[in-house]
């Protein structure tokens, strides 16, 4: 049975934190795949997914409400938001996606059950 990701079904964090990353990323570079046009510029290094860069954040490629919303480009979407998981490498609750859940009114992760 294939376990169903959390982040499939909320996107908190997707309107909680700016989402910074290398501009190498982005489609007008060499391998990159983000798309440019959704993307801003915010220093000569880095650019941010449009819309995150806010006292109130919430990328613009984020549809719908949370719970619920979904990602436009998910396939395209940057490093940081791959490296944004509910849970850390050790299999503790990721701070981050814990406050960003409780910010929109979602119950924060619980610690996973030890196998």
């Amino acid at each position: 049975m294939e376990k169903i990701s959390v982040c499939k079904s909320c996107g908190a964090c997707c309107a909680s934190f700016r989402v910074s990353f290398y501009w190498g990323e982005c489609d007008d570079a060499l391998g990159g795949i983000v798309p440019s046009a959704v993307t801003e510029q915010l220093t000569p290094q880095l650019c941010a997914m449009k819309g995150t860069n806010s006292a109130t954040p919430r990328c613009e490629q984020l549809i719908g409400e949370i719970p619920g919303a979904l990602c436009r480009i998910y396939a395209q979407r940057p490093s940081t938001c791959h490296d944004m998981q509910p849970y850390l490498a050790d299999g503790s609750v990721n701070p981050q996606c814990s406050r960003a859940r409780v910010k929109h009114g979602l119950a924060a992760l619980s610690e996973p059950e030890p196998i």
